[in-house]
C-alpha cells in the first residue's frame, strides 16, 4: 500500500487505480467484503450526485427538503462505507491471525478456539452492517425517484443496482464467518435479519428501477425522508 501501513487499512487514502492493485494482489486483504463496501460508497455516492442535481431546482420545490437531506445523508452514507471497506479488512486479518495461533497445549487450543469464535463473530458483524447501510441507500434512491432531476434519473437505476450487489456481497461474508463462531442463536438470528434485510433491498432495489422506468413523477414525501428521526 505504498507509504500506508498494510494494518491501517486505509483505503479512502488511496487512488482507485491503488485499491484496485491492491484487490488484485495476492494478499487476503483487501477482499470481497471491502469491495463490496466500496461498491457500496459508489451507489451511496451517485444518491447524493442526483440530490444535489436536484438542488434549487424549481421544477422539484416541491421535494427541496427530499433533496437537501439525500444529499447530505448519500455523503455520509459514502463516508461510512468506505470505513466499513476498512473495517471488514481489519476484521478479517484479526480472524486470520487467529487461525494461526499455537494448538500445541490444552490452553492454546482453549485460547485459540477463543480467539477464533470473537474474531469470527466481528467478521460477520461488520459486513452486516454494510447490508445495513446499502438498505439505507437504496430507501433513499427509492424516495427520490420519480422526485428528483429527471436528467439523472438513470444514476438511481445504477445506484440501486450497486447497491444490491453490494449487500448480497456482504452477505456472503456474514454467511461464511457464522460457523466459526460457536453460538448456533446468534448464527440463526444473524442469518435471519441479514436474509430480511436483502429482502427489503431487492424490493426497494426494484421499485427504484420501477418508478424510474415509468417516468411519472410522484408527490412529495408525506412527512419524513429515509433516515430521519434515527
Amino acid at each position: 500500500m505504498d507509504d500506508l501501513a498494510p494494518e491501517t487499512f486505509a483505503f479512502r487514502d488511496l487512488t482507485l487505480d491503488q485499491f484496485v492493485a491492491q484487490l488484485s494482489s495476492s494478499d487476503p486483504v483487501p477482499g470481497g467484503g471491502s469491495a463490496s463496501a466500496v461498491a457500496a460508497s459508489l451507489a451511496a455516492s451517485l444518491v447524493a450526485m442526483v440530490a444535489s442535481l436536484s438542488v434549487d431546482r424549481p421544477k422539484y420545490a416541491a421535494h427541496a427538503a427530499l433533496h437537501e437531506h439525500a444529499s447530505e445523508s448519500g455523503r455520509l452514507l459514502a463516508a461510512r462505507l468506505l470505513d466499513l471497506a476498512a473495517d471488514d479488512a481489519a476484521a478479517y486479518g484479526a480472524f486470520a491471525d487467529a487461525l494461526k495461533l499455537p494448538r500445541e497445549t490444552e490452553d492454546e487450543r482453549a485460547a485459540r478456539t477463543s480467539a477464533i469464535r470473537s474474531a469470527a463473530r466481528r467478521a460477520s458483524e461488520v459486513p452486516l452492517a454494510c447490508v445495513e447501510a446499502c438498505l439505507e441507500v437504496v430507501a433513499t434512491a427509492e424516495t427520490l425517484a420519480g422526485r428528483s432531476n429527471v436528467n439523472a434519473a438513470s444514476d438511481l437505476v445504477v445506484s440501486a443496482f450497486l447497491a444490491e450487489a453490494a449487500a448480497q456481497g456482504a452477505a456472503q461474508n456474514v454467511f461464511v464467518n457464522l460457523p466459526s463462531i460457536g453460538d448456533e442463536t446468534f448464527s440463526r438470528e444473524t442469518t435471519s435479519r441479514t436474509n430480511d434485510v436483502l429482502q427489503e433491498i431487492a424490493r426497494l432495489a426494484e421499485a427504484t428501477r420501477t418508478q424510474v422506468l415509468s417516468g411519472d413523477p410522484r408527490d412529495p414525501v408525506p412527512s419524513v425522508v429515509p433516515g430521519q428521526g434515527r
